[in-house]
């Protein structure tokens, strides 16, 4: 499975991607930023996206998957240290395979990669 990761902090993004990579997927493009997640999508064409939800610049991690399912058919896993309930309200209006609070293990991440095969 191809994976776009979209995460603002670094150290927590070459964490998941280890994880992705033990899993045998691969990492198509890493990003902090949401503006930039979208082109990636568009490039990359990944069959799922990391996607944090407070992200560098503008646009936040619900507003870019809001944009980039409206344009292309790809499935998210949100990875996020906010339990705001703005943000989980807001998310629910896109459509997502499963919700994690960081920190997370490599057994949650694998189970969620589940949901989405």
């Amino acid at each position: 499975m191809d994976v776009l990761v979209v995460e603002d902090e670094m150290i927590i993004a070459l964490m998941i991607e280890q994880m992705v990579k033990r899993m045998g997927h691969t990492v198509v493009g890493k990003t902090a930023k949401g503006e930039k997640a979208i082109e990636q999508a568009h490039e990359t064409k990944p069959d799922l996206i990391l996607m944090d939800i407070r992200l560098q610049g503008e646009m936040d991690g619900v507003d870019a998957i809001s944009k980039i399912q409206r344009e292309l058919d790809i499935q998210v896993i949100y990875i996020t240290g906010n339990t705001d309930q703005k943000y989980k309200n807001k998310v629910e209006s896109t459509n997502y395979i499963d919700f994690l609070i960081k920190p997370i293990t490599q057994h949650q991440l694998s189970d969620s990669f589940d949901l989405a095969s």
